[in-house]
């Protein structure tokens, strides 16, 4: 087995030359090869406080996203779900729970990176979001919002009469 040498300058530039139709095209500038990874950021994220890989059942329903995870942990009464808006129009929901310290599980405001998390469609209502705990299982209802509430939005309240204009 042959095992090549790392190389002593990380920085390892590509060169390349371009022909097109008979011209040599130059390689774009220093700034343009300088690409930064962006974090993936979505408007709307529900966040269980179980690990990524925990089995966690989602009912997709014409009012409402349901999340059913089992659990064989106590949380106690009092579960409830806790809309945090991060960023103007990114909003996060978290699950709040007197049994969760107690478990070790983190606060909100702590970061975690290895927990459950489940992008939400547009049509999602966070800010109604319900949690409950019953017979060992979390559940998690997400209501779905109604999209002609954006349309009266735009034609305004009106007469509601039809008038006919020839």
């Amino acid at each position: 087995m042959k095992v090549h040498p790392v190389p002593r300058k990380r920085n390892i530039t590509v060169r390349f030359e371009t022909v097109v139709s008979g011209t040599r095209l130059s390689p774009p500038s220093a700034a343009a090869k300088k690409l930064r990874r962006l974090p993936h950021v979505f408007a709307r994220v529900l966040q269980l406080p179980f690990r990524a890989d925990a089995d966690v059942e989602v009912h997709d329903s014409p009012g409402s996203l349901r999340f059913v995870a089992a659990t064989d942990d106590d949380l106690g009464p009092g579960v409830r779900a806790l809309p945090v808006e991060i960023h103007p129009g990114i909003t996060k929901v978290y699950i709040e729970a007197p049994g969760l310290r107690r478990l070790g599980i983190p606060a909100v405001s702590e970061l975690e990176l290895d927990v459950w998390r489940f992008r939400l469609p547009a049509s999602t209502r966070p800010e109604l979001a319900s949690a409950a705990y019953e017979d060992g299982e979390l559940v998690v209802t997400v209501p779905k919002g109604a999209v002609a509430e954006a349309e009266e939005e735009v034609w305004g309240e009106g007469f509601g009469r039809l008038v006919l204009v020839q």
